[in-house]
């Protein structure tokens, strides 16, 4: 039979804008990928011998997170930090230090592995044991993910939602956070989606090891505030949730700090700005009782025959 066009269709929805708590209008939402060097490592297993790179790497946890955690004490805010469960087993006091201070710790897969074609028993094996990591380093239990280079696999929201997580961070296709549906899911569950994208990723600002990560080009600080701040602004006008993702290796140094304790100032200065963790807002729109939205695989044309067949998943 052939494929009819409605097959071709995609049953997605754009999320509408959402209610917040009373007195808010907006939501700002700093958050740290403590990467370390899990995230050279994964690029090029070799690089563990060059001393260099990984000095590069380690700045995050040793001067990074003491000065953000300054920053963020100063203004009196929490912050989300997405850790890596290799990063909790090597830099322990730095993790337990993060939730001494009050802030969220969140998962960020175990290695800051690759999940690109990862089949689903190896990926929820690396869910588990970044959870197992996180829970014996410091003692949490993590109710939010975000993928590592925000790769989610179309089973990734299942292995959450039946582990028991609230929400996601990864994936770009809203400015408001909404509820995802997660077909398949063992107990039932829905997960929270609370947008990124790479605009708002200070990755593309500043990220460069020669022959391992970035372009080669590091953008001045200046630039990044001045993107950030007008991002911040046309978001807080659609009562939107900014969700500004940061590296403690990159923008723990000590200009792109003070981007931080700025784009802070403008934050609290625009009225009714909600600054709070992600888990926060994502327990926010749990209370909502909002209808599910499906996000689901393109399907490819039949009758345009040119057009290449993907790999096939793994299982």
């Amino acid at each position: 039979m052939a494929q009819h066009a409605d097959e071709l269709r995609s049953p997605a929805v754009a999320p509408a804008a959402i209610a917040w708590p009373e007195g808010y209008q907006a939501a700002g939402c700093l958050t740290f990928d403590l990467d370390a060097e899990a995230a050279v490592l994964t690029v090029d297993i070799n690089s563990m011998h060059r001393m260099t790179p990984m000095t590069h790497q380690s700045y995050g946890p040793l001067v990074g997170v003491p000065r953000i955690l300054s920053i963020l004490a100063n203004h009196g805010v929490r912050g989300t930090f997405f850790t890596p469960g290799y990063t909790a087993h090597r830099y322990p006091d730095v993790v337990r230090s993060i939730v001494e201070a009050g802030h969220e710790i969140a998962h960020h897969s175990y290695f800051h592995e690759s999940t690109i074609g990862m089949s689903e028993q190896t990926e929820g094996e690396m869910i588990d044991l970044g959870l197992k990591a996180l829970w014996d380093v410091a003692g949490v239990r993590p109710v939010g993910y975000r993928a590592p280079m925000w790769e989610m696999n179309w089973h990734t929201p299942r292995l959450l939602a039946d582990r028991g997580f609230i929400y996601d961070s990864s994936l770009m296709d809203s400015d408001h956070p909404y509820v995802l549906a997660v077909p398949g899911s063992t107990n039932g569950t829905t997960l929270v989606e609370v947008p990124v994208w790479w605009g708002l990723d200070d990755w593309e600002q500043y990220a460069f090891l020669p022959d391992l990560i970035g372009t080669g080009v590091i953008e001045s600080p200046a630039k990044a505030l001045e993107m950030w701040t007008l991002e911040l602004e046309a978001m807080h006008k659609l009562g939107a949730a900014f969700n500004l993702c940061c590296h403690p290796f990159m923008s723990g140094r000590p200009a792109r700090a003070e981007v931080l304790d700025r784009l802070l100032d403008r934050m609290k200065s625009l009225g009714g700005t909600w600054i709070t963790t992600v888990g926060e807002v994502a327990s926010h729109v749990v209370s909502l009782g909002l209808t599910p939205r499906e996000v689901v695989p393109p399907v490819l044309p039949e009758a345009a025959h040119w057009i290449a067949t993907p790999d096939q998943p793994a299982s």
